[in-house]
């Protein structure tokens, strides 16, 4: 059995075990997936995971072979109204768990970035948590993904979904890393956005370690607070240790060389002003150029010892690594275009999403390229990798399964290092029901 069949069938049985609890993920307990139709639980599991970003009666015909007997779209719409959103997230960690148990790691270090992006979907006003109206152009409804990657393995390990109004990038970034389980050695990377005392001392805590872009020490950062603690030129990478407090007796406010105070409105969980009033901080503070007039900044609690300073920056620019799965979850996997205005449902197709990323990759890491050339080497088409793998699940499939591994290791591209654009920032609007691929 080939290594994609046998992925396959782990997947299929967890899906198989998830019936054997179905009171678990459904909303009705005791009525739901009772009456044999057309649509059981694992079919309709199986049909939203390998969904595509088509309209859905295409995608009904597409999946059941063009047939007179296809589901109908309504069909579709009760079936899933009777499943939770969170019997794919179940779904979508158990298989995550199960290829999860072998880390790749960097230097004994196992990588993890964590970020976020927004989700456009459909238009509804009158979904208060989701909707956005600016001046007097239509408004636009979002949700707000925050995933924790592992740059190594190429998967999502965990993921928050938030309504965008009720966005909070920090309290994601905890909770995931609270909840983190793992005995390797791990380093959280993560972008300027998640820059806290607070995110630094959940990893603390854990036993783990982090990296994180800082704003300058000109700006309104962390570091703008420790200036008088760091030399005074331009580069430097320095060790510091600092005390955080609330409390402002003169012993704190005459010796800012020992103690940080900051105010009760900034979140810190660590600190209790009566039984736990103080908390040590080492930390490491690298500051280096980008370019003539500018610099980096970054804050970590890894030892000099174990990184240089060259290696830190290399750590941090493997952080991209997240920004581009990304991109091939909304325009390769089908994030940008969903089946459904209904936000549970939505949720649903999320989930589903980031389960057929994870899959996909587990499947192209086992693929071996054929090095065609001196001049060039060579990385797997990720997006046809994606293309063939949804097919691989779909129900045609079963008739004429594809040799999935050959298929992906002849599609390749040329790896060309040292390539720069600049980013294009530009709004997406959600993909309309009507103007949908054919």
């Amino acid at each position: 059995m080939q290594f994609s069949e046998e992925v396959k069938a782990t997947l299929w049985s967890l899906i198989d075990e998830m019936t054997l609890d179905l009171g678990r993920f459904t909303v009705n307990p005791d009525t739901d997936f009772k009456r044999k139709r057309k649509w059981d639980f694992q079919t309709l599991i199986k049909f939203i995971i390998s969904m595509e970003s088509q309209s859905l009666k295409n995608e009904l015909h597409k999946y059941f072979g063009y047939t007179t007997d296809c589901p109908t779209n309504a069909s579709f719409n009760q079936r899933r109204a009777q499943i939770k959103s969170e019997a794919f997230q179940y779904l979508f960690q158990k298989f995550t768990a199960t290829y999860n148990t072998k880390s790749n790691l960097y230097k004994g270090y196992r990588l993890l970035a964590c970020d976020g992006s927004d989700i456009n979907i459909a238009h509804n006003p009158n979904d208060e948590e989701t909707y956005f109206k600016v001046g007097t152009a239509k408004g636009f409804n979002q949700l707000h993904l925050n995933a924790m990657f592992d740059l190594l393995a190429r998967i999502y390990t965990d993921a928050i979904i938030q309504p965008a109004r009720n966005e909070n990038e920090h309290k994601a970034f905890c909770d995931m890393v609270d909840r983190y389980a793992s005995n390797d050695k791990t380093i959280f990377i993560i972008d300027r956005g998640y820059e806290s005392y607070n995110n630094l001392a959940h990893v603390f805590e854990k036993g783990a370690f982090v990296l994180v872009r800082a704003k300058d020490i000109n700006s309104s950062g962390i570091l703008s607070g420790l200036k008088h603690l760091l030399p005074n030129r331009n580069e430097f990478d320095e060790e510091i240790e600092i005390i955080l407090t609330r409390k402002g007796t003169n012993e704190v406010i005459n010796h800012p060389e020992i103690y940080k105070c900051f105010h009760k409105k900034n979140r810190f969980d660590y600190i209790d002003i009566e039984d736990n009033p103080f908390y040590k901080m080492k930390l490491r503070i690298l500051r280096f150029p980008i370019s003539e007039t500018e610099y980096e900044c970054i804050i970590t609690n890894i030892s000099t010892k174990d990184f240089s300073t060259k290696e830190i920056k290399g750590l941090y620019a493997m952080r991209w690594g997240i920004e581009t799965s990304f991109r091939e979850l909304k325009y390769a996997v089908g994030l940008t275009s969903f089946h459904s205005k209904k936000r549970e449902y939505i949720i649903q197709e999320i989930w589903a999403r980031l389960l057929l990323y994870n899959f996909c990759e587990v499947i192209t890491a086992h693929v071996s390229i054929q090095k065609c050339t001196e001049k060039h080497t060579y990385q797997i088409n990720y997006t046809f990798a994606i293309h063939v793998c949804r097919y691989f699940i779909s129900k045609m499939a079963e008739k004429s399964p594809p040799n999935v591994e050959a298929l992906i290791s002849k599609e390749i591209l040329p790896v060309r290092p040292g390539r720069h654009d600049s980013r294009k920032v530009d709004h997406k609007k959600v993909v309309s029901f009507l103007y949908r691929v054919a």
